[in-house]
């Protein structure tokens, strides 16, 4: 296993030169020769910002998984091409999420942190929303708008996240504020930060950087949760 005990310090240009050196030789015979690449530069600083970023995500929610393991908080490299017209063996995008582990996590909010060879972003909100629970989510902007309003007064304040997921065509609601539409109308909800890489690497900053960001937006991460944990009531009122 590998030693997880190390500080984060960022993502070297060893890192950035293999994603890309995946991308462009997605195949197995490479990847088998270059695995202790992928090990030493992805794999272990992923580890080290996973446990970097674990205090802090469990004063946000302590029923998050923070162990610095591959199917916990880590993705694994080798993509599911059983259902894909797409049978690149390999991801060339790696990420860590923070999320509940339970059966219907993807209802959930989940934290996120995602490397691509030009680029990374961050995030938090959903991974793949009912629409039951999106449903929920309008709910409770109706029932309460001031109340959602207050979950995301930090929105307006920053500069770092963009509002993201599929949007309808048409407004569901044409009397839904001004200030609520570009929440409500929504497939899909997520807030993301989208950061080119800057020459050709991420500084250690990185860490410092997420923990702002994470930080910031808790107060979306708590309400979206109490929206998934909350069950409608039936016909019967029951």
């Amino acid at each position: 296993m590998n030693d997880v005990n190390e500080k984060f310090d960022g993502f070297s240009s060893l890192s950035i030169h293999f994603i890309s050196e995946l991308r462009d030789n997605n195949r197995k015979d490479w990847f088998e020769l270059h695995k202790p690449e992928y090990q030493n530069h992805i794999l272990k600083p992923l580890q080290a910002l996973v446990a970097g970023l674990g205090p802090l995500m469990l004063s946000i929610d302590a029923d998050f998984e923070v162990a610095p393991a591959i199917n916990k908080t880590i993705s694994r490299i080798y993509r599911d091409t059983r259902f894909s017209k797409e049978k690149s063996p390999y991801k060339t995008s790696h990420w860590i999420t923070f999320k509940r582990p339970r059966a219907e996590w993807k209802d959930y909010p989940a934290y996120f942190f995602e490397i691509s060879p030009t680029s990374y972003r961050y995030g938090m909100g959903f991974y793949s929303a009912s629409r039951e629970n999106m449903d929920r989510f309008r709910k409770s902007i109706e029932s309460n708008p001031a109340k959602f309003l207050s979950s995301t007064s930090f929105f307006p304040k920053q500069k770092i996240f963009t509002i993201a997921g599929e949007e309808y065509k048409r407004p569901l609601k044409a009397d839904i504020a001004r200030e609520l539409q570009d929440w409500y109308n929504r497939k899909n909800l997520y807030l993301v930060s989208n950061r080119q890489i800057e020459g050709n690497c991420i500084k250690k900053e990185l860490l410092s950087e997420l923990i702002h960001g994470f930080e910031t937006i808790a107060p979306l991460y708590q309400y979206l949760c109490k929206v998934a944990a909350y069950k409608m009531p039936n016909k019967r009122g029951h």
